[in-house]
This record gives structure tokens, sequence and C-alpha cells, in this order.
């Protein structure tokens, strides 16, 4: 797993019982690696590769963020890796699994117009995004040397060949 030690709450987040308990359920083994910089990203793939990673999680962070373009290209002949944004799958990253990354601010523009209309802030309800998508990028399973099984590639919401 990947993740931004400047982020003071990655650590909380990946470092929890539950992801350490999922990796155990899986038989495997967790291993994080920080990358708070890009002069870092050398770096993690040295370590990704002396630890024999088999696959990796790009951590939630806005910093990655910025970087789902290169971050794809690092890890597209390394490993199979996984980040929560589109944009990751699309720029050559394996697959990606999480929210829209524009659903939060379009969401934030109706309650903008819905306060401004004469609603009261603390009126309005929370509200989380509800639709989740997965990406598999064809082209990056097959340079892995990865077959996408058909029933994961017929529930993913879009197929990049």
């Amino acid at each position: 797993m990947l993740v931004n030690p400047n982020n003071r709450n990655a650590e909380i987040i990946i470092i929890s019982r539950e992801a350490e308990a999922a990796a155990r359920t899986l038989g495997l083994i967790l291993h994080v690696f920080h990358a708070g910089a890009e002069r870092d990203f050398d770096t993690v793939l040295a370590d990704i590769a002396e630890q024999r990673a088999g696959g990796l999680v790009v951590g939630s962070d806005p910093f990655f963020n910025t970087q789902s373009e290169r971050l794809a290209r690092l890890f597209l002949r390394a490993l199979p890796a996984i980040y929560q944004y589109h944009e990751f799958a699309a720029a050559g990253g394996l697959m990606s699994y999480g929210g829209n990354i524009t659903d939060p601010f379009r969401q934030a523009g109706i309650y903008a117009g819905r306060v401004l209309a004469g609603e009261q802030p603390s009126e309005l309800p929370v509200v989380q995004s509800t639709r989740i998508e997965l990406i598999i990028n064809l082209n990056t399973a097959k340079v892995l040397g990865l077959t996408v099984p058909p029933a994961i590639l017929a529930r993913a919401d879009e197929v990049i060949e």
C-alpha cells in the first residue's frame, strides 16, 4: 500500500485493524510504502521490488491525485496497481475503484444553489456519493500478463481497451 506520510490521516486510515485483518484473511502481508514528494517514487519502486509485492493499492491522497499519470506510468510494467479515481486507470493504471472525483464538487454546487435560494445550511442533509465506479484497463492487464476474469469485466463500469 502506498501512502503519503505528509497526510496526517493516511496512517490512521491505512494501518487500521481492518486493513491488517483483511490482508491476513487473504493470506497476504500488508507492506506500507511512503511517498510524500515526487522524488520518493523511485525509492518506493525499489522497495516494492525488494519486498516482492504482488500488487499495490495507492492510498487516496490529494498529492497522489495530482500524480496519477506519473504513478500509472511508473507501475505500468512493475506490478498491478489500483487507485480510487478513474484518472489513474485512464492514465494506464490497471484499475480504479471508487467514487467519481467530480461528484462532490457537483454536490457542493447544488448545496450552494439551495442556500442562495434561501434554505438554511443546518437544514440540508449530509449526502455521500452513492456512485462507485470500477474501471479496468485491459491494455495494462495485457502488458502485465494478466487475464481479467469475465465476471469482473461484466461488473466493470468501464473497460479501457
